[in-house]
């Protein structure tokens, strides 16, 4: 029926509607009119969040990189491998629009057919990117203390190395005591790990102090 009519006009509509919040819980509140909860509360589909399905950003990137290509005249675009690495380890809290947006400026900001990780936003750049690995149990059972002991053996052995071999810059991005470091790296019995400088001249940097005896005289690099 039209507005101020008196015939009542048949239609034949379907409605979708999407929400970030629990509406069953604000209609409970009396946040919600309850009418229109049922209205609208037919065939409810739960998406889980962009995080939760990350096997998804590849062929969203896609869909976005053709959908802006096509709009901003910039055709057969493509990311670099760094640059969907990055995507893919971010969490994005903003979903899909969240996605959306950054395909959509570093499509507008693109000089060439491939985009980089220069082009993808500090705030994605720079975001923590650790994970947890995953542990399969085995039928048979597995020792906690020796999955335990191997884990933080692996991560010292990779923070000393992503800090040059400075045991205090090690303490630090660990949280932890540079003397408690020094323990552990004893403990584990850690060998120093040498790397190359850049100019390739052959002089190495150690990357773990040996283990020694306390009191030996031995020095410790800072």
């Amino acid at each position: 029926m039209r507005l101020g009519g008196m015939e009542t006009i048949k239609v034949d509509v379907r409605i979708i509607a999407a929400t970030n919040v629990d509406l069953r819980q604000m209609m409970e509140e009396g946040r919600f009119r309850e009418d229109l909860f049922y209205r609208l509360h037919v065939i409810s589909i739960q998406l889980p969040a962009l995080r939760e399905r990350k096997d998804d950003i590849p062929l969203l990137v896609h869909h976005f990189l053709e959908k802006y290509g096509e709009e901003n005249r910039k055709r057969d675009l493509e990311l670099t491998p760094d640059a969907l690495d990055l995507l893919t380890e971010y969490d994005w809290p903003g979903n899909v629009r969240e996605l959306e947006n950054v395909i959509e400026r570093a499509v507008v900001l693109t000089s060439g057919p491939t985009i980089g990780i220069e082009l993808i936003p500090d705030h994605v750049r720079k975001a923590p990117n650790f994970h947890m690995p995953q542990f399969v149990v085995p039928p048979e059972g597995i020792s906690f203390k020796e999955v335990i002991t191997d884990f933080e053996k692996k991560l010292i052995e990779s923070t000393l190395e992503a800090a040059g071999g400075v045991q205090k810059r090690a303490a630090e991005l660990l949280h932890i005591k540079p003397t408690t470091l020094n323990e552990m790296i004893k403990r584990y019995e850690i060998r120093p790990r040498r790397k190359r400088n850049a100019n390739g001249n052959g002089s190495e940097t150690a990357a773990a102090p040996p283990a020694a005896p306390v009191g030996a005289g031995s020095e410790t690099r800072d």
